[in-house]
This record gives structure tokens, sequence and C-alpha cells, in this order.
């Protein structure tokens, strides 16, 4: 793999292409301890070292963000009026320019996957691949066999649509129920539309876990972290094969 020396430069954030090509005059910039002043100099970054200041640059091309999203923060790269997920990024993971893979609504909580390989994350939403995705949820109106009946077979939303079996398990039972829920598809407000598809309502959503990733319970709301390399692994592995649609 090879890339423009400036292009490196600015991807792990020694600044904008004009203020690298401004560094890569000073002289500070060495490639295996020669002196490179040329920005389109190619670089392979597995082979070879690069070095700014006499510190040697780590680069990496893609980044892979597990984070405990909280309410009140929109699934977003950017928005004029609200605040997203990316600001709350540091600026040292900023600089890859992460997005966040698939949504979660703006008062929806929990496991939120970040990245800029965007060769996985179109794998990961594709319908094809059935990814599930469970939910923790509080319900307004106790959840019965009925409803878990109902979610197995797919329920028609109030736009009409027929949702894919869904797995509903209740894990305490009332009139304010709390449930676990896990669906295959990632349709607009899904799980609330589900719910009140059988006339309850939900007013606690949180996602616990997406595929083989679960929400790492030590993050607190907003607090982020990198995925491990046994991590990126599953989460390639789900991405390079179809998960059967029963397989819930």
């Amino acid at each position: 793999m090879s890339l423009r020396i400036d292009k490196m430069l600015a991807n792990m954030g020694y600044g904008t292409r004009k203020e690298v090509k401004k560094l890569l005059k000073s002289g500070v910039v060495k490639m295996d301890g020669v002196i490179v002043k040329d920005p389109k100099t190619q670089v392979n970054p597995e082979t070879q070292i690069v070095t700014v200041w006499g510190g040697k640059v780590e680069y990496k091309e893609f980044v892979y963000l597990m984070m405990n999203k909280p309410p009140g923060v929109i699934s977003a790269t950017e928005d004029d009026m609200e605040e997203t997920v990316v600001d709350l990024l540091e600026e040292e993971d900023q600089i890859f320019a992460p997005f966040p893979v698939g949504r979660l609504d703006k008062d929806t909580e929990g496991l939120l996957l970040l990245t800029n390989d965007g060769q996985l994350a179109h794998q990961l939403l594709s319908p094809k691949k059935h990814v599930p995705k469970t939910y923790f949820a509080v319900i307004d109106g106790e959840v019965n066999e009925e409803d878990i009946a109902a979610f197995r077979r797919g329920v028609i939303l109030d736009d009409g649509y027929e949702t894919k079996p869904a797995e509903l398990i209740i894990l305490k039972p009332g009139t304010r129920s709390d449930v676990e829920v896990t669906i295959t598809e990632g349709k607009f407000h899904q799980v609330k539309r589900m719910f009140q598809a059988v006339g309850k309502r939900v007013v606690y959503l949180k996602r616990i876990q997406m595929g083989p990733l679960a929400l790492d319970p030590s993050l607190a709301l907003g607090e982020y972290r990198e995925l491990t390399e046994e991590e990126i692994e599953m989460l390639k592995n789900v991405s390079a094969h179809e998960i059967k649609k029963g397989n819930l």
C-alpha cells in the first residue's frame, strides 16, 4: 500500500494539505532517515518509517470506534442545529472522518459503531446480511406471550409494512415491562413502531448488541473506545458471510 506523503500526514492530523506542504518544505519530515520535501513522494507506511521532528508517525488507514451513545445526540456526522455523535469524539479520532454505521434515534441510547471503513459499514447494513441488532427496552404495557408470537411472525407497521420475524424476550413482566428484542432490519423507529402495532409504547430504548459486537458495560454514556483486533475480525467475518433469516 502506498500513498502520497502529504496525504498520509494530513490524514494523521498534521494539518491541512497546505499546512503539510509547509511542514515538508521546512525539512522536519524524514522517510527512512532521509529528509523529504516533495509532497508527491510516495510512501508505504507498512514498510517505511516516517518521522516528523524526530517522532515516528504511526499510520493507520481505518478507525473502528464503539460508542455508548447518550440520549439527545443525533447519529450524524454534522448538523447545523443538533449535537452529533461525531462532536463527541476527540480531535485525534475526528481526523479520520468516521461516520456512524446505521442510526439510533435521538432519544435512544447504546451501542453505536463509528468507522471510516465504508466497505465494512456497507456490508453490516446490507439487507441481504440480516445482521441482528438487540435492544433492551422498557415498555408501557404488559408484554405477553401473544406479543412474543406476533413478533416471531412479523407485525404490520403503521405504513402497512410487514416486518421480518423478531425475537422478543420478557425480562421483567408487569404493567411496565422490561424486554429484550432482536431485529434483523433497520426501518425508521422500527422497535417503537413494532410495539405500537401491538398496542404498547416504548418508554426507554437501548441497543446492546449488533451482530457479534456487544456494548462494553464499562463505557459510560457518551464514552467510546477503539475496537480490539478480535472485535474487528468478528465484524469482518460477519460481513463476509450471509446470515440466515432465521438465525435470531
